[in-house]
């Protein structure tokens, strides 16, 4: 590689790398993209339920995110109560072998990285 060809990965709004994980390796993202899979479609409080830990506000906007980058799809019902479904796109799909391959990389890695960390901060 050129120097000049490594100039992309200093202008995130160009950097695919940086761009791409910036929007999925945020808290959330990579955990409604796999509960989606594990689980197929789901309504927006099933999901809520599954991720106790996250805000509706969180989950919301973290849909939204996902939406709008075609990872995920959000399907609504013309029922009153409106009823929303999502699941995953197939760009999401084509994501999960990646994220799973991540996840299993940190577990193997977890308890060493944690040991490093503690070591470190002495």
């Amino acid at each position: 590689m050129k120097p000049d060809d490594l100039k992309i990965y200093g202008d995130s709004d160009n950097c695919p790398i940086r761009n791409v994980l910036d929007r999925i390796g945020d808290k959330w993202s990579m955990l409604v993209l796999l509960v989606l899979n594990d689980t197929g479609t789901m309504r927006f409080n099933e999901l809520d339920k599954c991720i106790e830990t996250i805000s509706q506000k969180m989950l919301s906007a973290t849909l939204k995110t996902l939406e709008a980058d075609g990872l995920v799809t959000r399907k609504v019902f013309p029922e009153i109560p409106p009823r929303v479904e999502y699941k995953l796109s197939e760009r999401g799909e084509s994501l999960i072998p990646h994220l799973k391959s991540l996840t299993a990389w940190a577990k193997e890695h977890f308890d060493a990285i944690q040991q490093s960390r503690m070591e470190f901060s002495r």
